[in-house]
């Protein structure tokens, strides 16, 4: 199955993948606005999987020019267990190393036991001493102001 950067025009099929995946968190930030803003500002640090024309798999993946993140690691569900997600991840993490990055992150539910086990298998360490805060700079109405 190829693997190929996202482009906006994977933006509509990454999310019907995303609202049938269970355990992954969607919200304003990931309205096609929104999503065509993230990946215009970290070009080449998302990828998708197709199979027959259709987008499989996907990693949305950014940077601040310090660390990267992942959000959004998506493997439909009958697809999984074929290593696609671990060739996703290697892909936006050869990405990063091009652009300078050195240490990534990513934010997964503590419910999602799926993505837990996933990504401890290949490598990723929890760390129990950090606590994430967030603060809603301005209040979501739900929608992208494009």
């Amino acid at each position: 199955m190829p693997l190929r950067p996202m482009t906006l025009a994977d933006i509509e099929p990454a999310l019907a993948l995303w609202q049938r995946c269970a355990g992954l968190g969607l919200s304003a930030a990931d309205s096609p606005c929104a999503l065509k803003k993230f990946l215009e500002r970290n070009p080449g640090l998302s990828f998708v999987v197709e199979e027959a024309g259709q987008v499989v798999g996907t990693i949305l993946g950014g940077q601040d020019g310090r660390r990267g993140f992942f959000y959004h690691l998506a493997v439909a569900p009958e697809k999984r267990r074929q290593g696609l997600g671990e060739r996703l991840v290697t892909a936006a993490l050869a990405a990063m190393r091009e652009q300078g990055i050195q240490k990534c992150h990513i934010l997964v539910f503590q419910t999602n036991d799926e993505g837990q086990q996933f990504w401890q298998k290949v490598g990723w360490k929890l760390r129990p001493e950090i606590d994430l805060l967030s603060f809603d700079v301005e209040p979501s109405q739900g929608q992208c102001p494009c």
